[in-house]
């Protein structure tokens, strides 16, 4: 690489006008400069890492924290706190190693792909009557205010055992945490402390009068070796699944049927062979080109990363989204394909801290998809693509709306 491509300093996330197309600054720093130099919304410098095996590499190595406690560790967020991975919730639930482990196996238990698929149904039904407020609402209508932002957070409720009218509530808090910019420090502050003060009466009131639902069974649930959560553990838990679960899925709803209608062929092949849902969803997650900052890892020690030697003390940055596009790891890395096999995609991570909710995610995304082409064949925009209205500083990018009409 030349050493003006090594020595300049990009702002991250790289700015981007285009809705659903990547920066082109990807493209050209996974060709030249593989391991590069950004700034983060907090300042601090971090290493950009661009490339398939490289990303895939550095989040499989359990060396890598993705604990960001360390003094010379880089803060994400222009906050105080260094924003969410600095959080409590971090310090609370075991980050690397047994500990990990140990907590990962008792909330994996709800999180298998046949139990998922026994949601379905459900998730199908929430949907359809979503779609129908929409349709009665009249057209055009947003189709992520109407259906994907307000899907997720029913689903991860539903999970917890939270009552539908509290709903409301859960995506505000969602909303404040996970805002790199949008929010003072005393407004995350606030938010993180009524999420804890209710999920802590929440977990009070289900030991009391446990019901079917992933938290009445982590209450009582007991690892091969004896260890179960605290109630610390369970609230920390319950802000995890949360955060991770709704904003993520929520935009991926609205990009998803964004890129499908975006080019009307695409649109036309799935309502033409249903078949194709499982692998289109797949194919949209591995074209997203908002997924966001990536995963943070703080390197402990010096490593050679794509051909050039990273200090110990760096945090790096692994971008999924740009990792997904790379020609060396996908023919036709730019093209949407809809019956793409296989698609060994990064946009749930990959190693031991893999997206645990993926089968949820998959789920989701496959039956809000499903439901929509049996509903709405005639679904499509109602603005030009380059019309699509972004969604600025959150950690994971999107759209602000989804205009459409049917």
């Amino acid at each position: 690489m030349s050493n003006n491509e090594a020595d300049q300093v990009h702002t991250y996330p790289i700015p981007n006008d285009a809705p659903l197309d990547p920066p082109a600054e990807w493209a050209a720093l996974r060709q030249g400069c593989p391991v590069a130099r950004v700034k983060l919304p907090s300042g601090d410098e971090a290493a950009l890492l661009t490339r398939y095996d490289d990303v895939k590499q550095v989040l499989s190595d359990p060396r890598f924290s993705r604990q960001l406690d360390a003094a010379d560790a880089a803060r994400i967020s222009d906050t105080e706190s260094g924003g969410l991975f600095n959080s409590e919730m971090s310090a609370t639930i075991p980050q690397s190693g047994a500990g990990h482990q140990q907590w990962r196996r008792l909330v994996g238990k709800w999180f298998t792909a046949k139990r998922m698929a026994a949601l379905r149904p459900g998730i199908e039904a929430m949907a359809d009557r979503l779609i129908d407020e929409m349709v009665a609402s009249g057209r055009p209508a947003d189709l992520k205010a109407a259906l994907g932002f307000p899907l997720p957070v029913w689903v991860i409720c539903d999970l917890l055992g939270v009552p539908e009218t509290d709903r409301d509530r859960f995506s505000h808090w969602s909303d404040s945490l996970l805002n790199l910019t949008r929010y003072t420090d005393e407004e995350v502050e606030r938010a993180h402390h009524e999420f804890s003060d209710y999920m802590a009466g929440h977990v009070a009131a289900k030991r009391a009068e446990p019901t079917d639902d992933l938290l009445s069974e982590l209450i009582v649930a007991t690892g091969a070796d004896g260890y179960r959560m605290s109630d610390k553990e369970l609230v920390a838990t319950g802000l995890g699944l949360l955060l991770a679960g709704h904003e993520t899925t929520a935009n991926q709803i609205g990009k998803m049927v964004a890129m499908l209608l975006g080019d009307r062929r695409l649109w036309e092949q799935l309502l033409a062979d249903r078949s194709l849902v499982r692998s289109a969803v797949e194919e949209a997650l591995r074209l997203d080109a908002s997924g966001g900052l990536g995963l943070p890892r703080y390197i402990g020690e010096d490593t050679e990363i794509g051909g050039v030697l990273v200090p110990r003390g760096t945090t790096v940055m692994c971008n999924m989204s740009a990792a997904n596009r790379d020609e060396r790891a996908f023919d036709h890395a730019e093209k949407m394909e809809l019956g793409r096999t296989p698609n060994v995609h990064l946009a749930f991570g990959s190693g031991a801290h893999s997206c645990l909710g993926q089968a949820l995610a998959r789920t989701e995304l496959q039956a809000v998809l499903d439901v929509l082409l049996r509903r709405l064949p005639t679904l499509h925009l109602a603005v030009t693509v380059e019309e699509l209205p972004k969604l600025e500083g959150l950690m994971v990018g999107g759209l602000r709306e989804v205009p459409v009409r049917w």
